[in-house]
């Protein structure tokens, strides 16, 4: 699970409805007509700009926000020194018992087990890489779609609060209803964008680059593996995916482990 994500979108929620409580109360700020026009009417909205597929995707692919984890980067690499060491020693086919931490590795440990040329390992994770980044991509894309759109259905409603509220002036009791429609559907666009799909967009733009570095540290790992390069000469290849003050510390943790 990812805390940052859950204690930042729980903290602001939990801010704001405090505000409210500590207020006039809860009552006065729920308003269906302004939950229909905001939420309703972005959903659909953005729902045009994309095709069902893609729409669907993002719902899917917005849980990676909240829980998703790679590998960590030191213990990935010295995971593949120990893989490169197995296959310099006992050959690739050694490599076949050997159990891997993550399913993309592991299916590109297997392209050289299988014995595929180098090109079409290569080829075959690229690919996967790429693809890959464009479903984080259209994720993002949506949600943050989503934060541009729900304040404009915000706007929208409260001109449709302001015109019920003018056309009706000679009764009273229409112009508070028309008011709240009017000034709640801003607050629901604003809290809809700002509080939700604008954090979640730009958590799944994060993943999105956390995820194709690490895929490409396997590649640049799994490539060197099947060239037979000298287990050192990977791990400072893979060094530089590391901060500089990291630099230099994982073999020395590997030999102590």
């Amino acid at each position: 699970m990812d805390l940052a994500t859950l204690i930042g979108l729980i903290g602001a929620l939990a801010i704001i409805g405090a505000s409210i409580l500590l207020g006039t109360g809860a009552q006065v700020f729920f308003n269906v007509p302004s939950m229909l026009i905001v939420f309703g009417g972005s959903l659909f909205v953005v729902l045009a700009k994309f095709n069902i597929g893609q729409f669907i995707g993002a719902i899917k692919v917005a849980g990676r926000a909240f829980r998703f984890k790679l590998p960590d980067t030191e213990a990935s690499i010295n995971e593949l020194v120990e893989l490169a060491t197995i296959a310099r020693k006992s050959g690739l086919l050694a490599l076949e018992e050997k159990e891997i931490s993550s399913p993309f590795l592991a299916s590109g440990i297997q392209l050289l087990i299988d014995g595929h040329p180098q090109e079409t390992v290569k080829a075959i994770l690229e690919k996967e890489r790429v693809l890959t980044m464009e479903r984080n991509r259209w994720g993002a894309k949506i949600f943050s779609a989503l934060g541009d759109v729900g304040p404009a259905m915000g706007m929208i409603g409260t001109l449709i609060g302001l015109v019920q509220m003018l056309s009706n002036m000679e009764d009273p009791k229409s112009i508070g209803p028309a008011m709240a429609v009017a000034l709640l559907t801003t607050l629901y666009g604003a809290m809809l964008a700002t509080m939700v799909c604008l954090p979640i967009a730009d958590k799944l733009a994060l993943r999105m680059t956390e995820e194709a570095r690490m895929q490409s540290l396997w590649i640049d790992a799994i490539l060197a593996i099947q060239e037979g390069t000298n287990p050192r000469v990977i791990e400072q290849l893979l060094s530089s995916y590391l901060p500089a003050d990291k630099r230099g510390k994982t073999g020395d943790e590997a030999k102590e482990g």
